[in-house]
């Protein structure tokens, strides 16, 4: 009977602490912004097989007419903005929670990495049944697209979960990221297929040159999305473009390289800008890694083995 008794209070007490860790109070402004983003990516997902069965025809709202799978694409950069959103809106108002940050990483594995995969399966999907290769080569080519984006999606939510174990509760410590960051990598593939179904027609469907740019930047997409992925669950650092480059005071050249980006988009063109500018800082860590890590290494091994061979070879008449 005692031993019951016990057993008893034991429950009794872990029920106690279950209820204390429950969630009581949520901040209602930031919480919004973040599900928008998740909203976003939805509609992402939705216009995406949209486009698949609707073919050419575009998509009309009001005085907005753009094919469907461009809908999608810039519906992820709408949710990028919401992303970029929610965590100032939670500084300022000094409401940042545990809450906030986990419900921002289950939107952003929506927005950012189911989204854009499909994006990139259903474009495809519709590009092979355009063409009609054989049978066996378009099973084959479906198989590995299909691979492709599940590799994506996993590579994200991977690199997600690292970054919530990782992360520490103040933004503003933060001036890198460990990996290339989820909606850099989601920016890449939905500029690209923004600016094959936005921008490139305007040179004309039938010209050699969009025949060119079109297989060019549809079939690289699985490829680029593999390498995405490995980028994702990298340890190559990349700048916190906002913490660098725009928080508290900067040098003079920080303001000459702003104005030269919103010159970039006014020449070049909202869809050119967005590709160069993901694909930009995307390559941007790798290349910074492959200088430091491959090159200059192998630069000092060189110079130290020629130095000392000068040094032995200068050494041996002494001797």
């Amino acid at each position: 009977m005692l031993e019951s008794g016990s057993n008893k209070e034991k429950k009794r007490n872990l029920l106690r602490r279950v209820r204390r860790q429950r969630l009581k109070y949520i901040t209602i402004l930031p919480s919004l912004i973040t599900l928008l983003n998740g909203i976003c990516g939805f509609a992402a997902i939705g216009f995406a097989s949209k486009g698949f069965s609707a073919g050419v025809d575009n998509f009309s709202f009001h005085r907005i007419e753009l094919p469907y799978f461009a809908i999608a694409g810039y519906m992820i950069f709408f949710a990028m903005i919401a992303d970029m959103l929610d965590g100032r809106v939670a500084r300022m108002s000094h409401t940042t929670s545990s809450f906030g940050g986990q419900l921002d990483s289950l939107c952003d594995i929506v927005s950012f990495g189911v989204a854009p995969a499909f994006l990139m399966l259903k474009i495809l999907d519709y590009k092979l049944a355009t063409v009609a290769p054989s049978p066996v080569f378009s099973d084959f080519l479906g198989r590995f697209i299909w691979l492709t984006a599940a590799i994506y999606i996993a590579c994200a939510a991977i690199r997600l979960a690292r970054f919530n174990v990782e992360n520490e509760e103040d933004e503003t410590e933060h001036m890198s990221f460990v990996g290339l960051p989820v909606p850099g990598a989601a920016g890449v593939l939905a500029s690209m297929i923004i600016f094959y179904e936005d921008m490139l027609p305007t040179v004309g469907r039938s010209s050699a040159v969009f025949k060119i740019a079109e297989s060019v930047i549809l079939y690289s997409l699985p490829f680029l999305a593999i390498g995405l992925a490995l980028l994702m669950i990298s340890r190559i650092p990349y700048p916190h473009l906002i913490n660098q480059y725009f928080r508290g005071r900067k040098p003079l050249t920080h303001l000459f390289w702003s104005v030269a980006v919103i010159g970039l988009i006014y020449l070049c063109g909202l869809q050119s800008a967005l590709v160069i500018t993901f694909c930009g800082f995307a390559l941007s860590g790798f290349a910074r890694w492959f200088y430091y890590r491959i090159v200059l290494k192998a630069t000092r091994k060189t110079y130290t083995r020629i130095s000392m061979t000068l040094a032995g070879t200068t050494d041996s008449p002494d001797e």
